[in-house]
């Protein structure tokens, strides 16, 4: 027998192919293929079943249903070997197998397959159409409204009254415009403050681009001071829509089920720009006659940030951020029962001033919790297993909660849960001694703010650290058998950590 050969691989595997004659043998036991001639396989090849005299097949889009069938007469077989392709002349016919819509029906799906999602109402969420319909209304307001703040620009300017060259009008507006886009720039490096309080932000970008209108309307009475008004007005509606733009992508997937975040973006936008032009058609029937300028904008404005409060307001979001987490934590205080997604955020504080005490601050500087050595020291021994700590400053009437610097998501929750539970103590103390207050009076105007809420904080963090330990547990599971999701912190933490290193 002649010796295998062998052929070597760079990995060093060596495939053996077998010598000739064993080759042959293996030929050999093969049995040869006799040629069949082409009218023998058509004979064997079995001939296609005949389709139902005149019938082929039924369809069904949307809901309707179509028959398809055979027009010319005959019965239609298939087309392989050894069957005829049906009468000549024959074709397909589709007939409906329900009567033709009304024209008004027809109309309405024209207009439902440009406004709302495909396969809707299931691929969207219940709250879908209350914020659509809010959305729309608030798009017909300022689409009115552009069209008194555009002509009121174009008067001051000077193109109404010819008291300016094209070029210098040019420049001025071309000016503004600029103006804008720097305030846009300038406004995107707010960042991921855009996802934790997004319906906040919402609401306060439709104030600001009210607030840049009425500044607008105003060059009508200073048309001399036109550039730097327009300038200004102009910055703020930018400012506005770099808001509005950032927020509107999660807002959409709060109402997106499955993967149509496109479709649902894509209506939600038709949507606005069908309301806005018929907002804008209206308003310029309306402009011919002359209407009061500062009656129009104020009936348009309240109008606008109405439909946009009762927009934001109806939707509804599964994360908690600061607003819907303190909402949660008192309810489970008082009455020991977390909130729905809908109650929750239905309670939502939507609109928070600048001016507005905030009686809670997560993530804060040490120097800001703490202003005396004393109280660090009676409170770090009970945060010692802790990756936080929660403490509260009488002066600034203020719960703070430090995070360390190995806290993760669960022990950012857990700090803001625990501040809260400690603000319920100081409150609960607070009231009790303002009550005494007003049976006596003190000879120290002092005694019924500093004093009251001074005395025994650090008694109400003991008893604090206690109750979050045996009911933070009891918090998670509740929240979410209702559908929060507890696994991400949207509570805008700052940024400052404490470090077990000492410095050197």
């Amino acid at each position: 027998m002649a010796p295998a050969v062998g052929i070597k691989r760079p990995a060093t595997q060596t495939i053996t192919l077998p010598p000739p004659a064993v080759r042959d043998v293996i030929l050999s036991t093969i049995p040869p293929q006799t040629a069949e001639s082409p009218a023998a396989a058509e004979r064997a090849a079995p001939a296609p079943a005949a389709a139902v005299e005149g019938f082929l097949c039924l369809e069904e889009v949307d809901g309707r249903r179509w028959s398809y069938v055979v027009d010319g007469g005959g019965a239609v077989r298939g087309r392989g070997r050894g069957a005829s392709a049906g009468p000549a002349g024959a074709s397909v016919r589709a007939v409906p197998l329900q009567s033709p819509l009304p024209p008004a029906e027809e109309i309405m799906a024209f207009i439902r397959s440009y406004v709302v999602p495909e396969g809707f109402p299931d691929s969207v969420t219940p709250s879908y159409v209350p914020y659509m319909s809010w959305r729309a209304l608030k798009h017909f307001f300022g689409g009115a409204m552009g069209v008194f703040t555009t002509r009121t620009l174009l008067s001051s300017v000077g193109v109404s009254q010819s008291k300016a060259t094209p070029g210098a009008i040019a420049i001025n507006w071309i000016l503004k415009d600029g103006a804008g886009r720097v305030g846009k720039m300038l406004f995107a490096r707010q960042g991921k403050k855009f996802d934790y309080d997004l319906k906040q932000l919402r609401f306060s970008s439709d104030l600001l681009l009210e607030i840049g209108a009425g500044i607008e309307l105003t060059t009508a009475a200073f048309p001399q001071f036109f550039l730097p008004m327009a300038c200004v007005a102009n910055v703020v509606k930018n400012v506005a829509a770099v808001t509005s733009t950032s927020t509107r992508t999660p807002i959409y997937k709060a109402y997106a089920r499955g993967e149509n975040i496109g479709d649902v973006t894509a209506k939600g936008e038709s949507v606005g720009n069908i309301a806005d032009l018929l907002g804008t058609g209206l308003s310029i029937f309306i402009s011919k006659r002359n209407p009061s300028l500062v009656t129009s904008f104020a009936f348009l404005s309240c109008g606008y940030l109405l439909s946009s409060y009762q927009e934001v307001r109806s939707v509804v979001l599964n994360t908690l951020n600061r607003a819907r987490f303190t909402v949660a934590v008192d309810s489970f205080i008082k009455t020991g029962h977390i909130p729905s997604l809908k109650e929750g955020n239905s309670q939502e504080t939507i609109f928070n001033p600048p001016w507005r005490h905030e009686p809670v601050a997560i993530g804060s500087r040490f120097g800001e919790a703490f202003q005396e050595p004393a109280s660090f020291v009676a409170i770090r021994p009970l945060f010692e297993d802790e990756r936080y700590i929660v403490t509260y400053n009488p002066t600034k009437d203020k719960v703070y909660a430090l995070l360390k610097d190995q806290a993760k998501s669960d022990d950012i929750i857990k700090a803001a849960f625990h501040a809260h539970v400690l603000l319920h103590f100081i409150n609960a103390s607070h009231a009790r001694r303002l009550k005494q207050k007003q049976r006596q009076k003190q000879a120290n105007p002092d005694y019924g703010s500093l004093y009251s809420r001074n005395m025994d904080f650090l008694a109400h963090i003991a008893e604090s650290c206690k109750i979050v330990t045996s009911s933070y547990g009891t918090f998670k599971k509740k929240a979410r058998e209702q559908g929060w999701i507890m696994s991400e912190s949207l509570l805008n933490p700052g940024k400052a950590r404490l470090c077990g290193i000492k410095p050197q």
